[in-house]
Parts: C-alpha cells; sequence; structure tokens
C-alpha cells in the first residue's frame, strides 16, 4: 500500500508519501491542477490511502481521488496542529506529520457528507446570500425614501409605497441609482421564490426534515438546513455536543479554582446559527414556557444573549 501525506493549498500541494511494501519514501510538491492529476493517475491500480487537513477549495480534488477509487481520510485542522511538536513550520514538515500520523494510527478522521449532501448545501447557502444581497438593497431603498421624508417600513413595498417611492423627483445620478436598486430587487424576488420552492420540494423527501417542522417555529429552511448540517446524529453522544459543534457554547479559560467564561465559540455553521435564532424567536411566540425562560434571561443578561441561549435551547 502508498500512503500518502498531503498538506493542500490552493495552488500546490506538498506531499509525504511511503509505500509499505518497499519502504520507498517520496517527498515533492505537485502544482494544481494538471501536474497533481498526472502524479495521481499514475498510481491508478494500486492501493493508496491518502490524507489530509480539512480546508477548502480541494472539491477537485476529492472528485479526482473517488474516481480513482482510493481512500481518503480527511482530519481535524485543529486537532492535526496540537500534534504538532517542533515549533518551526513549514509545509514539507506539515506533510510529514501527516504521514506519521497515518502510519501510527493516529490519525483525526472527521466525518464527511455525501456528495448530495453538499449539493443541497449549495442550495441553501445560494438562497441565503440572495436573501442577504436582497436585504442590502432593501436598506438602501428605505434610505432613499427617508432622505425625501417617507417612513413606512414595510409598507414601502406594497404597491402604494412603491409608487411614492419612484414618485420622487431625484438628482439624475440618485435617480440612476434608485432605478438600479429597483431593478435588481425585481430581478431577485423570483429568483429567491424558485429557491424556496425548491427546499419545499427536498423537504417532501426528507423525513427527518418533516418530523423537525413539527416543533414550533420550525420552518422548512431551518429544518432541512439542520438535518444536512448535523448529517448523522448517531456521532452525537449528547445534546450539548450539537451545540459545541454548532459553535452554540461559550468559551472557557479555566485553570485550577478559577473558571472565565466568554462569548460564544462561533465555531460552526454560520448559516444555522442564524437560522436556528431566527427561529428561536418564533418559538419563543409561540410557548409560554419558552417565553418565560426568554424573558427572564432578558432581563438578567440583554436580549442578545437571551436570543442564542435560545438558539441553543432549539438546538439541543
Amino acid at each position: 500500500m502508498i500512503i500518502i501525506g498531503v498538506d493542500f493549498h490552493p495552488e500546490f500541494q506538498q506531499i509525504a508519501s511511503v509505500d509499505t511494501e518497499t519502504g520507498e519514501v517520496q517527498e515533492k510538491r505537485l502544482g494544481h491542477r494538471e501536474e497533481a492529476e498526472a502524479f495521481y493517475r499514475a498510481l491508478d491500480g494500486k492501493k493508496v490511502r491518502v490524507g489530509m487537513e480539512a480546508s477548502g477549495h480541494g472539491r477537485w480534488f476529492e472528485r479526482l481521488v473517488a474516481e480513482l477509487q482510493f481512500e481518503l481520510l480527511i482530519g481535524d485542522a485543529a486537532d492535526i496542529r496540537t500534534r504538532r511538536v517542533r515549533k518551526q513550520k513549514t509545509d514539507r514538515q506539515d506533510a510529514q506529520l501527516i504521514l506519521r500520523l497515518l502510519l501510527e494510527d493516529r490519525f483525526p478522521k472527521i466525518w464527511v457528507p455525501s456528495w448530495e449532501n453538499r449539493d443541497l448545501r449549495q442550495l441553501l447557502w445560494h438562497r441565503h446570500r440572495m436573501v442577504q444581497a436582497r436585504t442590502r438593497i432593501m436598506n438602501q431603498l428605505q434610505a432613499v425614501a427617508l432622505n425625501e421624508g417617507l417612513r413606512c417600513k414595510k409598507r414601502l413595498w406594497r404597491v402604494h409605497g412603491r409608487e411614492q417611492l419612484e414618485s420622487f423627483r431625484l438628482a439624475p445620478w440618485a435617480s440612476r441609482r434608485r432605478g438600479d436598486l429597483l431593478e435588481l430587487m425585481d430581478r431577485l424576488n423570483p429568483t429567491i421564490a424558485e429557491l424556496s420552492q425548491a427546499i419545499d420540494q427536498e423537504v417532501e423527501k426528507c423525513p427527518e426534515a418533516r418530523r423537525l417542522m413539527t416543533h414550533p417555529g420550525v420552518g422548512p429552511l431551518t429544518a432541512l438546513a439542520f438535518v444536512l448540517i448535523i448529517g448523522e446524529a448517531d456521532r452525537f453522544q449528547c445534546g450539548k455536543q450539537v451545540a459545541s459543534y454548532l459553535g452554540l457554547v461559550p468559551l472557557e479559560d479555566s485553570s485550577g479554582n478559577r473558571r472565565r467564561l466568554g462569548h460564544i465559540t462561533k465555531q460552526g455553521s454560520s448559516m444555522l446559527r442564524f437560522l436556528l435564532v431566527e427561529a428561536a424567536q418564533v418559538t419563543v411566540r409561540s410557548l409560554p414556557e419558552w417565553r418565560n425562560k426568554y424573558l427572564h434571561l432578558m432581563m438578567r443578561r440583554g436580549r442578545k444573549i437571551a436570543k442564542v441561549a435560545m438558539a441553543r435551547k432549539l438546538a439541543v
């Protein structure tokens, strides 16, 4: 078997490999994509195990390894970093460290979602970013209306409010800005509606998401995002691990009798944290016991901390 430790970068990868049968050791720097693809295709037909840190910009590499039917292990980058003993850090030493962990069977492998899961996540992220873009455009149009003395909040997006917005006599470039923003918003609305419809269709195919929607405040978007990002629930032993995975637990720096807690870690999916906070606010309005808990926390710690606490409670 050929075991390869990969220190992956967007432009290149540094590898350290060993052939367990012959003992041959090899170190090389491969450029992306042609040089790296040629190297791995030359190993086609052999038994190969590849280990690399979890990182972005490597989808093409994962598809290549899967196509060649090599074994790919993706490790926890933070855990691998703690295994480094020497204070020097180079790409060559990182590749050697990954190879050593693979040989010693100490490689911190993590759960990797399926390709279908990843593709559905792209649907969620695409809609999320489109909604954010529309919100920025709407905020700019609200500013244009306020500068002309019109303050009608949500009524601005009704027929009468839009007619008022379009009726203002503005300077040439201000008028050009208003027209472009309205045009962009009109183009985004059907796109977002189409993506929302696609999410509803995917939820109908997912019994786990439909089950989550029975909880007050949880809609199709939050339910599907939770199922896709949490993945296999069996890999968590308790609800506290779920909260930690989503970055909803506080930072902690404790030693001896001193215990110091900070803000939440924010180490998980930012999109799912946002959706949980939004859904928790609806849950608070729907369930009396949640509302009492929320009001109690808000009086003690403030509105922002109370919202996050409710989001963590909903996730657990």
